[in-house]
């Protein structure tokens, strides 16, 4: 499911490890311009950030975000937005959304998969590289962003461990969501950062478990029928009951909003979900791997 994830989904943006989309870079020129065209039309039609988000239906924190350039707009907004403020403020935002970069790799991917996170009313994650981004606790973060190459200065390292535990807060903000992780075993095993850390990864893993929205199923070391070989990937189901998806690589993104290469991810990661062990045997092998560190 992040990377923003400071950087991204994982390390990276989903969810683990250090890649270009995974780091928060500096904010693109052409989003913060979107943003501020944004924030213009809004306050010359005399609306706040609290009256215009419930008529376009994104939430409060979504919208300032794109305000100020933090994520790449849906494109359902522009649609919206021209409902609420009329067509000429919808020419004008379709004339500053036609600026906008997406091209992989770049942290707009990761702005444009983070808002959608925001959004999903289901979020479902495979991970095989490291730890999923949302699940992540601070000593881990820590220990990823330490080990990235080229290396990273003690500002930027705190600015992106801020960057993905604010992030995080969609799980508690979020109770009505439905998250789901499939984590690979091997992942744990690594021992990222030394004991203490994986005793933090494994404590938190087991915290995040508790909560009512929140599954969590670890992939058995050994694993025969296992169908996940062409790696990680997240899902995201939307308000509007679509489905999207989200890859990353070495340096690269990709948001997959296709119809069959999504069905495609479905119908993996049901069946990964149904080879993993169930949530109840993976705590019990969680605090066995926790009882042997």
């Amino acid at each position: 499911m992040a990377t923003d994830n400071g950087g991204g989904a994982g390390g990276g943006a989903g969810q683990g490890g250090g890649g270009g989309g995974n780091c928060e870079p500096e904010l693109s020129d052409s989003l913060k311009t979107f943003g501020a065209v944004l924030k213009a039309l809004r306050e010359e039609a005399r609306l706040t950030q609290e009256q215009f988000a419930p008529q376009v239906r994104y939430s409060v924190a979504y919208i300032a975000k794109i305000e100020q350039g933090k994520r790449f707009p849906p494109r359902d907004l522009l649609d919206r937005s021209e409902e609420v403020l009329g067509a000429v403020a919808g020419r004008v935002l379709g004339a500053a959304a036609k600026s906008l970069t997406r091209k992989a790799g770049l942290a707009s991917w990761f702005r444009q998969w983070a808002g959608i996170e925001e959004e999903a009313v289901s979020l479902y994650a495979y991970e095989c590289r490291a730890i999923p981004g949302l699940l992540q606790p601070e000593p881990y973060i820590r220990a990823v962003f330490d080990r990235r190459l080229p290396p990273v200065t003690e500002e930027q390292l705190d600015r992106e461990v801020t960057a993905r535990l604010d992030r995080q807060q969609i799980i508690p903000q979020r109770p009505n969501t439905a998250f789901s992780f499939v984590i690979e075993q091997a992942v744990l095993e690594r021992g990222l950062g030394g004991n203490e850390v994986a005793k933090a990864v494994i404590d938190h893993l087991l915290t995040m478990g508790r909560l009512r929205n929140v599954e969590i199923q670890l992939m058995p070391l050994r694993q025969e029928d296992h169908c996940g070989v062409d790696g990680h990937m997240y899902l995201a189901e939307t308000p509007d009951h679509r489905w999207l998806g989200y890859t990353e690589g070495q340096r690269s993104s990709n948001l997959i909003s296709a119809p069959n290469d999504v069905s495609v991810l479905l119908q993996r990661y049901g069946k990964l979900r149904s080879l993993a062990h169930d949530c109840r045997a993976t705590v019990s092998l969680l605090e066995q791997m926790r009882g042997a560190l």
